[in-house]
């Protein structure tokens, strides 16, 4: 039987605490009882994702009592462990993450499992199969499982290719076979070819309803909320289209480099890291129509109708609307930092872009005419997420014989991380006798007055996938259009040099290229 993949986004205090929170009135709860019990089979166990994100969120849902019951979990590597090596190497790895209530470590150890395997080998994946039965004779949960991908892209099309042959992708009432899930990773692909191939390979195995491909971005509780911001709220949607406002900002700035992870950057670069996912993302959210119920299915509808409404780039005159960079040396948090090229496993005289502002434009009746400004960038002077939504200035000012100054636009900032906020910006008298305007601004903190639980957004998309809820998950049509768009800009981004002009180099710690300041500026509340 097919999971309810149209089940509504639901708050998860009550599963994670056994209370409803003590604010937000009309928040749908839910209880663990609607979660069945299942197996997470996680590949890459010995991992950087792992260990960094995937077990400490385990952990943390299971001391919590977010987790169904019983709740297998089994690690698979290519590395040679025991079931004692494994668990303790996760002890070690959390507390390096920084936990320190270890009370119920020996209740969710017992929960972990090791399975040694190549994941080329097809009598691998037959051992795991039996593995699994064994365990579910002695911890019951009805043959459900999630395979969640924790591995280099180029492994998804062979393990879910592996899993599926070895009959562990199929689904059913029985003691073997529950419902069976698998969980990829972002990118999906490189391009529009390889990510339709991934698809083909995906879909000889598993149905959609099974397939979760996930984006962590989406789980961030800012990010859920900009729906909420728009739909729920009668001040906002009536004035959010070409008529009242100027242009929209998205920016994901990130301070730190790529932090030795050369051999994927170089054969990813900005664009592929980051816009064909994550800011993508940010772009449907904001500038979707209303769907007619708050489902999955009708969601990703909405976002297909934007990607789809998406100007293609004109790649003629692509320096009008796309600029590319590379960090070179520079300052960070007062120390030296190397700049890409010298970054330890880069190639010598690479031109792969690190960052990237793009400006673009949404051909449909709310949106027409109105740029979209899209910039992301590594070794930047802070880190910071926020969707900027910049007014038009008043159309007449009746106060043009008694102010001086001009009238400054109004501006609603939504920030995702790590200012967890919304700000508006508005004009007001300034106090005295003389008649003068200053900006003020009211800012709302995410969590002001909430006294319930919080969840990570891997804690999230995990309770998702447990849960059977795509509505946080990209679908396939969606990949596809997005590769489709950015097509056109990954030729510019393979045929940059460092002598073409096509790639500024700009210092680490400041705000990208010198050509991208005056784009950053409107973005970044910069002088």
């Amino acid at each position: 039987m097919a999971p309810d993949t149209n089940r509504p986004l639901q708050a998860e205090a009550v599963a994670i605490t056994g209370r409803a929170p003590e604010v937000g009135a009309g928040c749908a709860l839910t209880a663990t009882d609607r979660f069945a019990p299942c197996t997470i089979v996680i590949f890459g166990a010995t991992g950087d994702l792992a260990h960094r994100k995937l077990i400490p969120a385990l952990y943390n849902l299971f001391c919590n009592h977010g987790l169904p019951e019983p709740i297998t979990i089994v690690g698979c590597g290519r590395t040679a462990l025991d079931h004692a090596a494994f668990r303790a190497t996760l002890h070690e790895s959390l507390a390096r993450e920084g936990t320190t209530d270890f009370d119920c470590w020996p209740e969710f150890a017992a929960s972990l499992h090791y399975q040694t395997m190549a994941y080329d080998a097809a009598v691998d994946y037959e051992k795991l199969g039996h593995f699994l039965a064994d365990l579910d004779r002695s911890r019951p949960t009805g043959g459900n499982r999630i395979f969640y991908l924790a591995v280099p892209p180029a492994l998804y099309s062979p393990i879910a290719a592996h899993l599926g042959q070895a009959g562990l992708a199929k689904e059913g009432p029985s003691a073997d076979n529950g419902w069976a899930r698998i969980v990829v990773e972002k990118p999906f692909g490189r391009d529009l070819d390889s990510a339709t191939t991934l698809d083909r390979v995906l879909h000889a195995n598993f149905q959609e309803h099974q397939i979760f491909r996930i984006d962590h971005y989406l789980a961030k509780e800012t990010v859920q909320n900009i729906l909420m911001l728009r739909f729920a709220n009668a001040i906002f949607e009536p004035l959010w289209n070409r008529g009242y406002i100027d242009y929209v900002g998205i920016v994901a700035a990130e301070k730190l480099g790529i932090e030795h992870r050369a051999g994927y950057y170089e054969e990813a670069g900005i664009i592929r890291d980051m816009f064909q996912n994550h800011m993508m993302q940010l772009l449907a959210l904001t500038a979707l129509e209303p769907p007619s119920h708050f489902e999955a299915a009708r969601v990703q509808d909405e976002k297909g109708k934007v990607f789809r409404s998406l100007k293609p780039f004109e790649v003629e005159h692509w320096p009008e609307n796309l600029i590319l960079g590379q960090y070179g040396p520079g300052i960070i948090d007062g120390r030296p930092v190397p700049g890409y090229r010298d970054e330890p496993g880069v190639r010598p005289g690479s031109a792969t872009p690190t960052f990237a502002v793009m400006r673009l434009f949404i051909d449909n009746w709310r949106w027409r005419g109105v740029p979209f400004y899209l910039a992301s960038g590594k070794r930047l002077a802070r880190k910071e997420s926020r969707i900027v939504i910049q007014f038009k200035n008043v159309p007449h000012s009746m106060f043009r014989n008694v102010l001086v100054e001009a009238i400054a636009a109004n501006r609603l900032v939504l920030g995702i991380h790590p200012q967890e906020e919304i700000s508006l910006t508005f004009q007001t008298k300034n106090p005295g006798d003389r008649e003068c305007l200053r900006p003020v601004t009211m800012r709302f903190n995410y969590y002001q007055g909430y006294q319930g639980p919080a969840l990570a957004a891997y804690e999230k998309v995990l309770l998702d996938c447990i849960g059977g809820d795509h509505l946080l998950f990209w679908r396939q049509d969606g990949v596809e259009l997005t590769w489709s768009f950015l097509s056109p800009i990954l030729e510019v981004c393979e045929v940059c040099s460092m002598t073409d002009q096509r790639l500024h180099t700009y210092p680490a710690g400041g705000y990208g290229p010198a050509a991208a300041h005056p784009w950053m500026r409107l973005l970044m509340d910069e002088k």
